[in-house]
């Protein structure tokens, strides 16, 4: 069963994560920690024109926080907030009820399908996806920004 969730494509996306550090001048800076089993993330994003231009992350996570941190790092840049809102939603359907992958650039979520049966892990598959969106709703002035989120920074 573990050989299932910490799949061969799931430890070599968290060997090679990305936007690895943090952004001299963000947009807004957030800090999430998933209550459940401790992953930490914090990241900065800047915005232009309402999508992402650039993007760092601070990412202290099992292999499965580090799978989707690298995914959200390799495909965020050039997507708008309600772009990452629509995936996110696709993940927490994909892990809760057992739906279908996201599809297009965030199919590659699809190796993170078998945390569906372990519901203790879904907090860290999210994190780096709730982390984002809290950002960039702040830069956007938008409401989002869930209670337990610690802003770390906003310009």
């Amino acid at each position: 069963m573990l050989d299932a969730l910490y799949s061969k494509d799931v430890l070599r996306r968290a060997a090679t994560i990305s936007r690895i550090g943090r952004l001299e001048t963000p947009g807004a800076s957030v800090t999430r920690v998933s209550p459940v089993c401790g992953s930490r993330i914090t990241v900065d994003i800047k915005m232009e024109e309402g999508v992402v231009s650039d993007y760092a992350q601070d990412v202290h996570a099992c292999a499965l926080g580090q799978s989707s941190a690298a995914i959200l790092a390799e495909k965020i840049v050039g997507k708008t907030l309600d772009e990452l809102r629509e995936t996110a939603s696709a993940l927490r359907a994909m892990l809760v009820d057992g739906a279908v992958p996201p599809d297009g650039d965030w199919s590659s979520l699809g190796i993170l399908a078998p945390v569906h049966d372990h519901k203790t892990r879904h907090g860290a598959v999210m994190l780096p996806f709730e982390a984002a969106i809290d950002a960039a709703a702040i830069i956007a002035g938008q409401d989002g920004v869930a209670p337990d989120t610690q802003l770390t920074r906003r310009s």
